[in-house]
């Protein structure tokens, strides 16, 4: 591989603050293998090899540092935080509301990461996560939990098949059983652009979109977002399960 593709590749594989953390055990003497253990044990190995492929030699710990650095400087981005309420009678005077979230995917280009409890239709964003989902270059990731969607709604609420076939092509993940007993997925955040990261107390519902009292935080940050996608990403295997459409 081509130095200047390796490169490209580690900046897409690390976020700002491993890079960052490598780069300073290099510069304290620390072989690469143990500046590589701030990095997760699934990338290790790639990004060794991503290393290696740009120096190698006397003078390698140099180059791996001024292009960890690199890296770090790119994505070192100022962090902006906004505050997202739901109260009844749009009584919150601080910050945006959580309808506000539909038009922070419609306004998505790339990607959109989206965890949940479960869904009903009357969700804002029932309607643009299956817009989004269709948009030419933008892909859809969707965790849901099983017991909510499939043995909890009563048919109140649509089942992770009738999740997924709304948002096809997306794709859509449940919980499975782990040590005997079935996850449950609580998490409730959307990612955007690898970028921008929503947390939330709110379900993904009319009513908790427009009358409870609800609070979440908007954070602009690629290395945070960037942390949280791989985090499920790498553990997805393990805890969830691809759902069929429609089936």
């Amino acid at each position: 591989m081509a130095d200047a593709e390796a490169a490209r590749r580690l900046g897409r594989l690390l976020t700002g603050t491993e890079a960052g953390d490598i780069a300073d055990r290099l510069d304290d003497g620390d072989t690469l293998t143990d500046a590589l253990k701030v990095v997760a044990v699934g990338h290790r190995t790639e990004v060794r090899a991503l290393l290696e492929g740009i120096g190698k030699g006397s003078g390698a710990s140099l180059q791996h540092a001024i292009v960890l650095r690199i890296i770090e400087g790119a994505r070192s981005l100022p962090t902006a935080f906004t505050p997202l309420w739901t109260m009844p009678g749009h009584l919150a005077q601080s910050g945006p509301l959580t309808t506000s979230v539909a038009h922070i995917l419609d306004g998505a280009r790339q990607s959109i990461t989206c965890s949940t409890f479960n869904f009903q239709r009357s969700s804002a964003l029932w309607v643009s996560l299956r817009e989004a989902a269709r948009r030419p270059g933008v892909t859809v990731r969707v965790y849901l939990d099983t017991q909510a969607a499939d043995r909890g709604s009563s048919g109140r609420s649509p089942t992770t098949a009738e999740v997924a076939k709304h948002l096809h092509p997306a794709e859509v993940r449940r919980t499975k059983e782990f040590d005997g007993r079935y996850v449950r997925n609580h998490a409730k955040f959307l990612a955007v652009d690898h970028r921008l990261l929503l947390v939330t107390s709110a379900n993904f519902s009319w009513s908790s979109e427009n009358n409870n009292i609800e609070f979440g935080v908007l954070v602009e940050n690629p290395s945070l977002t960037q942390t949280v996608e791989r985090e499920l990403l790498e553990a997805e295997d393990a805890l969830y399960e691809v759902v069929v459409p429609g089936a």
